[in-house]
């Protein structure tokens, strides 16, 4: 029998975070619980949770810290924003320092409940994608799956684990045109509402990092889609 996927609970609000930690436990879920950001940075040090639920407004800090922290560790536990901030901004914030979900309040238990267990099984590959020595390339650009690494010309990318999956797809894609309800099913698994925005701010992320002071491989087909192709393909 295999160990339960663990959970960190960032959460301020009491009786949210119990509601959380019940609802969790009640699927499956080991749940750890923090209430500020130095209690989510001690628990961090002791162990590194299969996901997250970060709170934005945190005493002692911001999930946005949090976020930060983990990112500039090398850590790609996924991370989902938990929040009552609804604007633009924030969610941009977030994805942009390497959030792969974010969950208004008020929210469905059940509805966080699914989308961590499509976060942790996409976080470990279960996509069914797989060729060869593990790695994908395409004009300077190799994305390492086995070693979840990323260079192009040499220099290593940092990437959150949603920005390597869609990356990923894009390559196992490479000069194909893929709608964006095809990146929608093949990356996110799961009904996004019709939100075509997050794979826009996702694709932006990807542009930043992959594209920026190069040449452009990342490119958008008004209308359809995206493709990952050399300008002359």
């Amino acid at each position: 029998m295999t160990d339960p996927d663990t959970v960190l609970v960032v959460e301020d609000d009491a009786s949210i975070r119990d509601l959380l930690a019940s609802a969790l436990g009640f699927v499956g879920f080991d749940v750890r619980l923090a209430d500020d950001v130095p209690q989510a940075l001690t628990s961090l040090e002791r162990e590194t949770p299969d996901a997250i639920v970060l709170d934005v407004g945190l005493p002692g800090g911001s999930g946005f810290d949090v976020l930060h922290l983990l990112r500039s560790r090398g850590l790609s536990v996924p991370v989902m924003f938990l929040t009552a901030r609804d604007a633009i901004e924030d969610r941009v914030r977030g994805f942009h320092l390497g959030g792969d979900d974010y969950v208004v309040k008020p929210f469905s238990v059940v509805e966080v409940g699914a989308r961590l267990q499509a976060l942790i099984r996409r976080s470990r590959g279960s996509a069914g994608w797989s060729q060869g020595d593990g790695v994908l390339r395409y004009a300077g650009l190799e994305l390492d799956d086995k070693r979840h690494t990323v260079h192009r010309d040499g220099d290593a990318i940092d990437l959150s684990p949603t920005e390597f999956r869609l990356l990923r797809y894009l390559l196992s894609h490479a000069e194909h045109v893929m709608t964006r309800s095809q990146i929608l099913e093949a990356v996110w698994q799961y009904d996004f509402g019709g939100d075509y925005g997050v794979i826009e701010r996702f694709v932006s992320n990807l542009r930043r990092k992959v594209d920026q002071g190069r040449v452009p491989l990342i490119h958008t087909v008004r209308g359809v889609g995206y493709s990952l192709r050399e300008p002359s393909a």
